[in-house]
């Protein structure tokens, strides 16, 4: 991949000098996008066409009165800190950042020009406020996890392969959330389902499928893929060496059931991404971070892929089939 990876809408460069900027005052806004998948990922697009297409819906006509500069990071750690400073450096009116990573990096690079978020798992843990209601910094957005969730991935896992005994937290540390804000819902799930927790810290591809065969050696191992960047973008690996080992897993995102994983249980990130639009929107039109209470997530799905279940050997319990969402 190119170090830098930008996207032109409309005629011009997307990249857009100082004095360029100065002739426009008043006519074209500038946007930064910080993304954490890499350009080429279907789902990536998905979620930037929603982005836009909500824009659009808001009046705002790209070449015309806005001009947007995309950074795609691909789950890469030193990747997100150039691209951050590089998108700090043009000076937009406001930057987008997809994932926590992203939004920490931005946060570093700058405490004057407003970030909204998105898809990020604990705003006020990470750092990028003291409060919700009433952010106090130049960052709001929307959180995607609240803290039950991962007890509940514990507790799918359990009804959809009941023989797990052993699962493992599939994670990359330095482009994940902090795994901490997970821990102590999976914690008291896994000791109610007398089920044994470790974490799974990978850095490389090759280290995946060592933790994954690792998990297939003995009976009732369980995988779940945390919320990472890292694991977003080496899903199709992921997906295929659970499929190969025979280990059940799953996922916070639907991207990840959609490629042929098992099941997952989050947030519609789509919807998200439509949200985020909204908040870009204002923040354009002149509000600050701190007129825009960050949001927490209200909805939250159980997809499952039954062809990959029945290839595992695995019954979907009739009470899992009517909760959940499903792909044949």
């Amino acid at each position: 991949m190119r170090r830098r990876e930008f996207i032109v809408f409309g005629g011009g460069a997307a990249a857009w000098p100082l004095a360029a900027r100065a002739q426009q005052v008043g006519a074209v806004r500038h946007l930064g996008m910080l993304i954490d998948y890499a350009e080429s990922d279907p789902a990536a697009q998905s979620l930037v066409a929603a982005f836009r297409g909500e824009l659009a819906k808001l009046g705002w006509a790209v070449g015309r009165d806005l001009q947007i500069e995309v950074r795609w990071s691909a789950g890469n750690a030193e990747r997100i800190g150039t691209f951050a400073k590089e998108l700090v450096d043009l000076r937009p009116d406001a930057i987008l950042a997809r994932g926590t990573p992203e939004t920490r990096a931005l946060c570093r690079e700058t405490q004057t020009i407003p970030i909204v978020f998105a898809l990020v798992s604990d705003p006020i843990t990470s750092g990028f406020t003291t409060s919700l209601a009433h952010p106090d910094r130049n960052a709001t957005g929307f959180a995607l996890y609240e803290h039950t969730m991962g007890g509940k991935w514990i507790a799918i896992l359990r009804e959809i392969a009941p023989s797990t005994v052993r699962v493992a937290l599939l994670f990359n540390p330095t482009t994940a959330p902090p795994l901490e804000f997970f821990l102590p819902s999976i914690q008291a799930a896994a000791s109610s389902f007398d089920v044994k927790v470790s974490a799974a810290r990978v850095y490389s591809k090759a280290e995946i499928e060592s933790v994954i065969a690792g998990l297939a050696s003995d009976p009732g191992g369980g995988l779940i893929v945390m919320p990472d960047s890292f694991n977003v973008t080496n899903r199709d690996l992921i997906i295929a060496l659970a499929s190969r080992y025979g280990v059940p897993a799953i996922s916070d995102t639907r991207f990840y059931t959609e490629s042929g994983g098992l099941m997952n249980y989050g947030s519609d990130f789509v919807k998200q991404f439509r949200k985020a639009a909204g908040y870009v929107d204002r923040v354009l039109k002149g509000a600050k971070p701190a007129d825009l209470p960050i949001q927490e997530p209200t909805e939250f799905d159980v997809v499952i892929n039954l062809k990959t279940a029945k290839a595992l050997g695995l019954t979907v319990p009739t009470s899992l089939m009517v909760a959940a969402q499903v792909i044949e």
